[in-house]
């Protein structure tokens, strides 16, 4: 339930670490301990079934999206892979109707491409479809960077209301101090690829 802050300067390594807690990147040495579990030691066919719990949100969420298919295509992905459990077509449309309401989209949105939205909108539409596989761990790499200032305020309040209610634990990559500050429980200040310390946020 704990939001983590991970903050330091470009290329000293936030994105890569975010990427190496979920084995989107193999490590060469070390572990990864996740609910008890050495993901490291896990094949693939094991990383496959314990992926749903752990989701990741890009800088750019049209590069999340597949251009080709409609947003409500899109967030019920998880539900026809069968990664919470068969469900019928027509409970799967209720669901993604359910999940866009809680981002905060119109219905009208579903059936629209993610050219036809904004870069605010397409950001809920990848919250949405994270939630559909009911995760317990996300990896936020600078959700809100590409969003305009106005943008960013309200998808940062999106994210705190739905890690409340979801019970959501996040490690939280940025460059900014102020959205660190705001989004964190705890902030891990970083440089040149080490932790060099854990801080309390008014502390910084």
């Amino acid at each position: 339930g704990e939001t983590l802050g991970l903050v330091g300067e470009s290329g000293c390594g936030k994105t890569t670490l975010g990427r190496l807690l979920l084995r989107l990147i193999e490590p060469t040495s070390g572990s990864i301990i996740f609910d008890g579990i050495d993901l490291t030691k896990l094949n693939r066919s094991e990383m496959r079934k314990i992926r749903p719990r752990m989701q990741i949100i890009f800088q750019d969420p049209e590069s999340s999206l597949n251009p080709r298919i409609r947003i409500g295509e899109s967030i019920a992905e998880p539900f026809r892979l069968g990664l919470q459990g068969k469900i019928g077509r027509g409970e799967i449309k209720d669901k993604v109707l359910e999940l866009a309401d809680v981002v905060g989209l119109n219905p009208e949105h579903v059936n629209r491409f993610p050219y036809q939205l904004s870069g605010g909108q397409n950001q809920r539409v990848v919250l949405a479809r994270i939630l559909a596989v009911n995760p317990e761990f996300i990896v936020a790499d600078e959700p809100t960077a590409s969003l305009d200032v106005s943008v960013q305020a309200q998808i940062l309040r999106l994210m705190m209301d739905l890690k409340m209610k979801y019970k959501l634990t996040m490690l939280f990559i940025s460059h900014d101090m102020d959205v660190i500050r705001h989004m964190s429980d705890r902030v891990a200040i970083m440089e040149k690829g080490r932790i060099l310390s854990i801080e309390k946020p008014k502390d910084l």
